[in-house]
């Protein structure tokens, strides 16, 4: 009976992350859809985690350092063996295992999370860098043993940082309204100064409506995360060929948020750039062919079986 428990535990502990990354991440979620049904509560559980650190610092307690300490102390207490009664880390520590994720992955991403506790703006790319490494570089790093590849992990790795990097700096665009409220601006200094844009500008704009200025600065900056999505794009073939689908599919859904920032004509102050739910739906549809395709080639004889 004791082994019947724990699996339904760990069965429970899996099924709320999936609720977490099926509410809080709709692209991801549609995408790892694609996954072979194996592979999905892997994603669900780096997603959950991920999302429960980034809740501690973009809707904080009273003591958010505190709270972010002591999670990540859980979290090193569940990798050293020590059993956890927190759903997301039982799900989290079994994912890990499994996939003999890098441990110290973790460590840079929790790293950034307590830059947002500190950090409001960055002043260049290069110190951007930095933080979206930890926030965004790690997780498709975490994810990569997970997908599969083709290649070497090492080869595929520098792909999968950069595509993770290209998806927050979507994120960054998206959300400028948002962070601005919270006294972020991940926007670099240095790129917004070249169209005369600063932070007052941008409250400014978050009152009143963007002005020429702002919107050529987000113009930029979108031009610039396009051109991250294509540096990303020639890892995708180095994935296994169930994986393909899938993430081809998230770059396409997240690479549409960019298209209807430009149909709103670059305003991301008053508005947030959502792709609709059925042109989601359309968008995915191609990866769920070739999802199929490539399930039915794994389960053919091979030729004179």
């Amino acid at each position: 009976m004791g082994g019947v428990r724990a699996l339904t535990t760990l069965d429970a502990a899996y099924a709320g992350s999936r609720e977490i990354n099926a509410r809080h991440g709709r692209t991801y979620y549609l995408a790892t859809k694609l996954l072979p049904p194996s592979r999905r509560p892997a994603v669900h559980a780096l997603y959950g985690f991920a999302r429960v650190a980034d809740e501690l610092v973009d809707d904080p307690g009273p003591d958010p350092a505190g709270d972010l300490f002591a999670l990540e102390q859980a979290l090193k207490s569940a990798f050293d063996g020590r059993p956890t009664q927190e759903p997301v880390l039982q799900a989290l520590v079994d994912t890990v295992r499994r996939y003999d994720i890098d441990q110290e992955l973790f460590s840079a991403f929790l790293q950034s999370m307590r830059m947002d506790l500190t950090v409001t703006d960055y002043a260049n790319l290069a110190e951007l860098a930095h933080y979206t490494h930890g926030s965004a570089g790690v997780i498709g790093l975490m994810l990569l043993p997970v997908l599969g590849t083709v290649s070497t992990r090492a080869e595929a790795a520098p792909y999968a940082s950069a595509l993770g990097e290209a998806f927050q700096l979507t994120n960054f665009l998206r959300d400028v309204g948002e962070d601005l409220d919270r006294g972020r601006i991940y926007l670099p200094t240095d790129h917004l100064a070249a169209f005369d844009v600063d932070r007052d500008r941008l409250l400014h704009a978050r009152a009143h409506g963007p002005d020429k200025a702002v919107r050529q600065a987000i113009a930029h900056f979108a031009a610039l995360a396009r051109a991250a999505y294509r540096a990303a794009e020639p890892g995708i073939a180095l994935l296994d060929s169930m994986s393909r689908p899938c993430v081809a599919t998230a770059t396409r859904l997240y690479a549409a948020i960019l298209d209807e920032i430009a149909a709103a004509n670059h305003d991301v102050l008053t508005r947030r750039a959502v792709v609709p739910a059925g042109r989601r739906i359309v968008m995915a549809a191609p990866g769920l062919a070739r999802c199929a395709l490539a399930r039915l080639r794994t389960r053919a004889p091979a030729p004179g079986a």
